[in-house]
């Protein structure tokens, strides 16, 4: 026998949860209500029966014949004897045999209990209490009165009745649940057919319809919208990355491979220490651009290498020395400058600043080390053309040359700028170009968070 699948549906498990909770609460509720019901109606009966038995008593005690006794809730009133004898009756019961014979043991007055005697082929059931009254004209006797046993205690009406209602509030509760359920839902079906449908496209341009009411839904449409517009911006860089390295790769190559047909094709036409030299030139830029875009990479990717407390101006000092300049270099290096970061990276992106000024520089470049408020600042400045005001976001985009650099053999790779920048960034700073404080040439700004700990 296979056992029952639960609902794999947010909708079906939520509606059939909620039905096994409003079945379990129903049933307790159907089960406490009977019995309460069965206990306050057996409770009423057994007090007008006791009501009516004790002022029977009182009666018979004063010496009046049961039969002028009211009967106006209980009719069924006996005098009965020890020896089970009916000495006095209510009309109703004339003749008839003796209610109970039940005597009440000790010093007790009183007897409680139910009857049922069969009457014109029916089973009748009464409730029965008896008051014994040792005073009376007919002697030690027991007054009965008794009552039919009302049809909610010996039929089950009330759990008949309980029953179906609950059925009616369970059905009622599970469709007002499967139906709210799907409308707070209906949104997400929404979403996840649009995404279906831009997955099967490839269309990351489209966006999520928003929703018309302001609540969590839209919360959600504007975060997927979000994360649609950054995941297209990342695949257009993406792709405008992996067009422009092709790009830059071509070029080398090309001219790599033409150096090296041509040579084949005419050994004698140049000298092969020339050729040789002019291919390692092709070669070595290759390089470069491959050392770059591993850099980009790992940066793109978040890696996060080993950090240390860094003086600044020792790293700087340290640089330059080992940098091969064109262009004479002042130095302005304020001492314990800390910040904390990976040496080998910010060596790379202090090697990319002065590289770029000594590209640019017409006869000196001014490198200066200091701090402001919390933070490091480093400025390398030339004495070059400048960058216009218009174009100083731009040269930090990947692969990019200004016209005034752009020959390949002069222009670097255009990833030096771009990668200083991640660099900055990913030491939680900012690269920047600002105004020249002579009015010429072009000035970066490096921004770093000064460390607590001394280097």
């Amino acid at each position: 026998m296979l056992a029952p699948r639960y609902p794999r549906s947010i909708q079906g498990r939520a509606t059939l949860t909620a039905f096994l909770i409003f079945a379990m609460l129903l049933g307790v509720g159907t089960l406490a209500t009977s019995l309460t019901v069965r206990a306050e109606v057996l409770q009423e009966t057994v007090d007008s029966v006791a009501a009516a038995a004790q002022e029977a008593s009182k009666a018979v005690g004063q010496g009046k014949p049961v039969s002028t006794l009211p009967t106006d809730q209980v009719s069924r009133l006996q005098v009965v004897a020890r020896d089970g004898r009916v000495l006095a009756a209510s009309p109703m019961m004339e003749g008839e045999p003796a209610i109970s014979r039940a005597w009440p043991a000790g010093d007790e007055s009183r007897v409680d209990e139910t009857t049922c005697t069969t009457s014109g082929g029916r089973w009748r059931c009464f409730i029965t209490v008896g008051y014994r009254q040792s005073g009376s004209p007919y002697g030690d006797v027991m007054i009965y009165a008794a009552r039919p046993r009302p049809p909610v205690l010996s039929n089950p009406i009330v759990e008949a009745a309980l029953a179906v209602l609950s059925l009616v509030l369970l059905a009622l509760l599970t469709g007002g649940v499967w139906r709210t359920v799907g409308r707070i839902l209906e949104p997400v079906r929404r979403i996840r057919t649009e995404m279906a449908e831009i997955t099967d496209t490839s269309d990351l341009s489209r966006r999520m319809t928003p929703c018309e009411r302001e609540d969590e839904m839209q919360e959600l449409t504007r975060t997927v919208n979000t994360t649609l517009e950054r995941l297209e911006r990342a695949v257009e860089v993406q792709r405008r990355f992996a067009s422009d390295a092709s790009h830059e790769l071509r070029t080398p190559l090309t001219g790599l491979r033409t150096k090296l047909e041509l040579a084949l094709a005419d050994p004698e036409a140049e000298e092969p220490a020339l050729t040789m030299r002019s291919a390692l030139a092709d070669a070595e830029r290759l390089q470069t651009i491959v050392d770059d875009l591993l850099m980009l990479a790992r940066l793109d990717a978040g890696v996060r290498d080993s950090r240390e407390q860094i003086d600044l101006g020792q790293l700087v000092a340290g640089e330059v020395k080992r940098q091969p300049c064109r262009h004479k270099v002042l130095l302005r290096l304020k001492p314990d400058v800390v910040v904390q970061g990976n040496r080998i990276q910010l060596s790379r992106l202090l090697t990319n600043l002065l590289a770029n000024a000594d590209r640019h520089a017409t006869d000196e470049v001014e490198v200066h080390v200091g701090s402001e408020g919390a933070e490091a600042v480093l400025e390398v400045t030339d004495d070059g053309l400048g960058i216009p005001a218009d174009q100083r976001d731009r040269v930090f985009q990947r692969f990019t040359r200004l016209d005034a650099a752009r020959s390949r053999c002069a222009g670097g790779t255009g990833l030096g700028l771009p990668i200083a920048r991640d660099i900055a960034s990913a030491h939680q700073g900012r690269l920047y170009a600002a105004d020249s404080m002579t009015g010429h040439g072009a000035r970066l700004v490096l921004r770093l968070p000064l460390s607590d700990v001394p280097a």
